[in-house]
C-alpha cells in the first residue's frame, strides 16, 4: 500500500508558441484546466500503475475541489484522509511553449494547512510494509515530521525534492530514496554544474553519508541511479513532447508502485522511465499519465 501525503492543486493552463522573457506579453493560443498538484498527481500514477493508493492532503471549499479529486476518484485512489479547509484549492498557473517546456507559478492555498498532526496521523495508519511518497508543495514542517515518524516506524520512504525550496536539501537526506532531477540534485549535492562524472561522484559521497538510495532524473537522457551501492541506469522513448508538465510525477508515482509490488529495483526504475516518457506525449499533469497497459506496450 502507498500513502501519498503532499499537495492537490487545479492547474490553468495556457499555451503560446514560445515562452516569454521577463517583462515580455506573449500572445496564447490556447487554456484549459486539468486536475493536478504534485501529491495529487503522483497518487494518481500510482493508482494507474496498480498500486493500492491513499491520498492524504487537503482541498478547498470552493468549485475547484471536486473537479481535483474527480481523476483520483474514478480511478480508485483512496481519498479518505483528505480534508476540506477554509482556503481556495491550491492552484498551479502553467505556460507551456510550443517546444513543449514550461513555467510554473504555484499558489498553495488549502495545502498550505497540512500540519503536523496530519503528519503524524498519516504516518500512524501506515503498516511497516506500507510506502510513504512526499513532495514539497505543502509546508516544509509537516514534511519533516512525516519523514521523521517514517523513519522511526521503519518504514520506507520516496522524497520527490520538488519544487526546489530552500528546504530541500535537508528534508532530500531524510528519506529512505530521494528523486531529483539534475538542478535538484546539485542543490542536495551542494555543487553546481556537475559533469556526468562528478554527478555520479556526488551520488557515491551522499550514499555514503546518508545511506539512502539517490536518483537523479536526466529528462531525455533516461534516469541514472544509485542503489544498495550499484549504478543503475534507464532510458526513456525516444519522443516528440507535447507537454512535459506531469512527467517527473509521473515517474515518481510508477516507481513508488513498482517498489511496492515488489518488483527488482531495475525492473522499477526502467518502469518508471518508460512511463515519465509516456506522460510526454498529451497535454496536461494528470490526464497524460499513462495507464499500466500502455507502459507494458511501450516496453
Amino acid at each position: 500500500m502507498i500513502t501519498v501525503f503532499g499537495s492537490i492543486n487545479m492547474d490553468l493552463i495556457a499555451t503560446t508558441a514560445r515562452l516569454p522573457k521577463p517583462g515580455e506579453t506573449v500572445e496564447g493560443n490556447g487554456f484549459s484546466t486539468a486536475a493536478g498538484g504534485k501529491g495529487a498527481n503522483q497518487a494518481l500514477a500510482a493508482t494507474r500503475a496498480g498500486a493500492g493508493v491513499r491520498m492524504a492532503g487537503a482541498v478547498g471549499s470552493d468549485s475547484f475541489a471536486k473537479d481535483a479529486l474527480a481523476l483520483m476518484r474514478a480511478a480508485g485512489t483512496d481519498l479518505s484522509a483528505v480534508k476540506t479547509a477554509d482556503l481556495p484549492t491550491g492552484t498551479a498557473h502553467i505556460l507551456v511553449g510550443g517546444d513543449g517546456e514550461n513555467m510554473i507559478v504555484v499558489v498553495a492555498g488549502a495545502n498550505g494547512t497540512m500540519t503536523d498532526a496530519d503528519a503524524r496521523a498519516t504516518v500512524a495508519a501506515l503498516s511497516p510494509t506500507d510506502t510513504l511518497v512526499l513532495q514539497l508543495e505543502i509546508p516544509t514542517g509537516a514534511v519533516e515530521t512525516a519523514l521523521t515518524e517514517a523513519r522511526a516506524r521503519k518504514i520506507r520512504s520516496i522524497i520527490n525534492i520538488a519544487p526546489l525550496t530552500e528546504h530541500a536539501a535537508a528534508l532530500g537526506r531524510m528519506a529512505a530514496i530521494v528523486v531529483a532531477n539534475e538542478t535538484e540534485f546539485e542543490r542536495l549535492a551542494g555543487r553546481d554544474r556537475l559533469s556526468s562524472e562528478e554527478r555520479e561522484l556526488a551520488m557515491r559521497t551522499l550514499v555514503e553519508e546518508t545511506g539512502q538510495t539517490v536518483i537523479v532524473t536526466l529528462g531525455a537522457d533516461g534516469v541514472i541511479a544509485l542503489h544498495e551501492g550499484a549504478f543503475y541506469r534507464a532510458k526513456g522513448l525516444v519522443i516528440e513532447p507535447v507537454d512535459t508538465v506531469g512527467a517527473g510525477d509521473t515517474f515518481c508515482g510508477y516507481l513508488a508502485a513498482g517498489l511496492d509490488a515488489g518488483l527488482a529495483f531495475e525492473e522499477a526504475l526502467s518502469r518508471a522511465a518508460i512511463a515519465g516518457s509516456l506522460a510526454c506525449l498529451k497535454p496536461g499533469a494528470q490526464p497524460a499519465i499513462p495507464l499500466a497497459s500502455e507502459v507494458d506496450a511501450a516496453l
